[in-house]
């Protein structure tokens, strides 16, 4: 009888460790995970690097979400938000990462047109500058891109071309006159 009553426990248990999985996955998929959206920008916003006001300058923005913090990280340069990205120090899980599509927005006071930073497309080099100067210009359409660049100079890139040695901070305090 020891020996049913030890095969009836094993059975048993492995039961009910495979019900509790089971009971896990199920209550994962019932349960909607908040999609997560871009917050739009005021005149309160700031630059989480500089403390500059993102509603004051030129040229697209950015924000970062990340895993743990309730609210964005925001930048008032692209050039910002890539440094920050590809950095190799950078260790905080990233939930999301927004930027404005300048095809859709004004150059001179962007509002509003916020879009998935990683399925984007990229021109550095323009002639363009936002808010510490030279600055990468993002769109959500290539097409749009490629216009820009035949515009204002500069090459078309994808989020994952763009690399650390293309991201230069050195040079955008130099270029701004409101600072």
């Amino acid at each position: 009888m020891t020996r049913l009553c030890s095969c009836t426990r094993r059975r048993f248990g492995a039961a009910l460790g495979l019900g509790a999985l089971v009971g896990l996955a199920a209550c994962g998929r019932n349960e909607p995970q908040a999609q997560l959206a871009p917050i739009e920008i005021d005149r309160n916003t700031s630059c989480v690097l500089d403390g500059m006001t993102l509603a004051d300058y030129p040229g697209p923005k950015a924000q970062i979400h990340y895993t743990g913090q309730a609210a964005p990280e925001f930048y008032c340069d692209t050039v910002e938000m890539f440094n920050t990205l590809l950095r190799p120090e950078q260790v905080r899980t990233v939930r999301a990462v927004f930027v404005q599509d300048m095809g859709r927005t004004d150059w001179a006071q962007p509002k509003g047109a916020w879009f998935d930073a990683r399925s984007g497309f990229y021109v550095l080099g323009s002639k363009r500058h936002g808010s510490m100067g030279p600055t990468i210009a993002s769109f959500s359409a290539e097409a749009d891109a490629t216009k820009f660049s035949a515009e204002h100079g500069g090459k078309v890139f994808r989020f994952d071309q763009i690399k650390p040695e293309m991201v230069d901070l050195s040079g955008g305090a130099l270029h701004d006159s409101k600072m």
